[in-house]
């Protein structure tokens, strides 16, 4: 299952909707979208409710983009299954990381 996306921007926020899996192919490729596409952003979201599974990559990319945010705004991530919740408590995320 590949993963997909969709960005609704409006202003200074952001809602990326994450759909699949963020693995080690996705998580590099969503890696370059997110280079060139935060800039101005100061309010950003990241819903994961069709989210259905997370790597190391994927979390790797979460923390990069946690760390850009932390310098021009917040980052929530919202609607996260009991997988992915599990996979953030385990590795600590859970603390890292703005969840509604």
């Amino acid at each position: 299952m590949q993963m997909t996306k969709t960005l609704d921007k409006t202003g200074t926020g952001l809602t990326i909707e994450l759909v699949g899996r963020l693995d080690t192919n996705s998580a590099s490729q969503f890696e370059a979208d997110f280079e060139a596409g935060l800039d101005g952003i100061k309010d950003l979201v990241l819903d994961m409710t069709d989210l259905v599974y997370i790597s190391s990559a994927g979390l790797r990319l979460l923390l990069k983009v946690q760390k850009v945010m932390n310098k021009q705004g917040t980052m929530i991530v919202k609607n996260i299954n009991q997988d992915i919740r599990d996979i953030f408590e385990v590795t600590g995320f859970d603390q890292l990381l703005n969840i509604e």
